[in-house]
């Protein structure tokens, strides 16, 4: 049988590259029903233009005609948006390419990928272009989208943000300064979480979020401006209707004025796991970083604060002040964190009423939004392309890029039947 790797392959390109030749002919048949767009008033028909298109079979060529208006100084070819192209690419090759690049590890890395399983030589800069090209379009399309009430979804609505670093070129930095004074390096990508869940049925059971109920929105952007785009993404998913609504967060100040603008209505708990790193960070302080005596206050206070008990725990910390002046600065700055947000650190009852307690799923979605695609060893990015990739990623990761795609390809032969 020889090698049987090479008929599959050879058999595949054969019948890729017959059917191409069908589409073609297809295609370009003059009794094929087209759009019916006949030369508006001022234009003229100029005759079939060619053009040369890459479609899931391989290279075609179009025959199409070509309408100018002398007096706009336009041009159109209404089978291109009949079809769906996309520059000269179908629609299918499009939503490969878009694909390809968001979940592969690289450009380059996705041209490969469309190479090995698809057959299409692409150039990974053309992969680029793509995702820059239609990334706007997605976000306008999901911008226009009404609410979505999901019948499977719980009665606990669940919103959660929180900033990671993305490594971005220098001409993306003036002027930014960098941890510890130095030279920044990264720009924080805002990312957004909204999922639902139910109420457990147990008392000690944890909450479980309800499967494919979350959605991302993630962007390189001012934290005034990110609140608007997460509180649309709550209002299509349903927020109108939640019984409850839980706003989870870590300490950030920009977290917490987000939340009051945006969803003054939630019920705000701080991260159990960022309170506990500030509960040590308050134990060395006052009884010195890896005393005794620090981790046994530290144990102690961590079990208090899960039964509501921050008053006794500040009570305490206050009382113990050292004398020390760096020392009780310290302590003093960290009082005054749990003193902020002493409302939002109830845990016991938060666990009573079923809430999940800790943000977990927004830290999640920055390692797998942001940290699995743009901090790849290497990488560094231009604010426009870090932000277009992120628009396509989420649109995937969310469960929404198909929906996009779907209106897409009805769009296009919508507006070449209505010129």
């Amino acid at each position: 049988m020889g090698d049987f790797a090479a008929i599959e392959r050879d058999l595949l390109a054969a019948l890729k590259h017959d059917g191409a030749r069908l589409l073609e002919e297809l295609l370009n048949d003059p009794a094929l029903p087209g759009p019916e767009n006949p030369p508006q008033t001022d234009e003229e028909n100029y005759g079939a233009r060619p053009k040369v298109v890459l479609t899931c079979l391989g290279w075609i060529t179009l025959r199409r005609p070509y309408f100018y208006s002398a007096t706009r100084q336009v041009g159109r070819f209404p089978l291109d948006a009949a079809l769906g192209l996309v520059d000269s690419y179908s629609p299918g090759v499009a939503r490969w390419m878009c694909r390809a690049g968001t979940l592969a590890g690289s450009y380059q890395a996705a041209s490969q990928d469309l190479l090995t399983y698809a057959g299409l030589d692409i150039d990974a800069r053309q992969i680029q272009r793509m995702i820059v090209h239609l990334a706007p379009s997605m976000a306008r399309w999901r911008g226009s989208q009404g609410p979505v009430f999901s019948p499977a979804a719980g009665d606990i609505f669940c919103v959660s943000t929180d900033g990671t670093g993305a490594p971005m070129r220098r001409k993306e930095l003036p002027g930014r300064k960098g941890k510890r004074g130095g030279k920044a390096r990264t720009r924080e990508v805002k990312v957004g979480t909204v999922f639902t869940h139910r109420k457990p049925d147990q008392p000690d059971q944890r909450p479980e979020r309800d499967d494919n109920s979350t959605t991302y929105i993630a962007d390189i952007i001012p934290a005034q401006e990110f609140g608007s785009l997460l509180r649309a993404e709550a209002l299509r998913r349903g927020i109108a209707r939640a019984r409850v609504v839980v706003f989870l967060g870590d300490g950030a100040v920009w977290v917490w004025k987000l939340a009051r603008i945006n969803f003054p209505e939630a019920v705000c708990i701080l991260d159990y796991y960022h309170a506990c790193e500030h509960l040590m960070l308050l134990a060395s302080a006052l009884y010195g970083e890896g005393s005794p005596l620090a981790k046994k206050r530290f144990r102690r206070w961590r079990k208090a604060l899960l039964k509501d008990k921050i008053a006794q725990v500040m009570a305490q910390a206050k009382e113990d002040l050292p004398t020390r002046s760096q020392p009780c600065q310290l302590a003093k700055k960290q009082i005054a964190y749990f003193e902020r947000n002493r409302s939002k650190m109830m845990y016991q009852t938060f666990r009573q009423a079923g809430y999940f307690i800790g943000s977990g799923v927004v830290e999640a979605g920055c390692k797998t939004v942001v940290g699995q695609r743009l901090k790849q060893s290497g990488m560094l990015w231009s604010r426009k392309g870090a932000r277009q990739l992120l628009t396509v990623r989420c649109a995937l990761l969310s469960g929404w890029f198909d929906g996009f795609w779907k209106h897409h390809n009805s769009a296009g032969q919508t507006r070449a039947f209505a010129e």
